[in-house]
């Protein structure tokens, strides 16, 4: 089964939190067809594994032993994004200069979507507003990147 897996908090400033480092932790974990898309913690993998919390639980468990950082990491699989995509929530309206599309994951499996105002009010104090209610075991993704996520997902194998 085909999965994604979103790592909050990744960023340059790591060497370990780079892509080719993640790609080799997701691999010697045992997943196969593993790649990365963009710089932000996003990892496509194939597990036999049919639970979501176990993997993870797995991937949480062993970032701080293998890559010697500890993040948050929600996972979902091909169906589940492909159905929260094709539920159309912001009803095909595209991005705009001034704003952006972000859906933020819980780690209990559910989303919120919103509409991120770039000039005014910005990622941060959305982010923080998040984080009081459901606290830190969440991250988001902008719209586009979740799409491109699905469509890597979507090459090469049957899913």
């Amino acid at each position: 089964m085909k999965y994604a897996a979103f790592i909050r908090g990744v960023g340059p400033e790591n060497p370990n939190m780079h892509g080719d480092k993640l790609k080799w932790f997701f691999e010697k974990l045992g997943f196969k067809n593993v790649k990365t898309l963009l710089s932000s913690g996003n990892v496509i993998f194939e597990s036999n594994v049919k639970n979501n919390s176990s993997l993870e639980k797995l991937i949480e468990k062993n970032l701080p032993k293998i890559l010697k950082f500890s993040r948050t990491t929600i996972v979902r699989n091909y169906g589940e994004l492909k159905t929260m995509f094709s539920s159309d929530p912001f009803k095909g309206k595209s991005d705009l200069p001034t704003s952006r599309f972000n859906v933020t994951f819980l780690k209990k499996g559910k989303e919120i979507f919103s509409l991120i105002d770039t000039i005014g009010t910005g990622t941060t104090k959305i982010m923080s507003s998040l984080e009081k209610e459901h606290g830190k075991e969440i991250t988001t993704r902008t719209w586009k990147t979740v799409e491109k996520v699905i469509k890597k997902m979507e090459e090469g194998k049957a899913i």
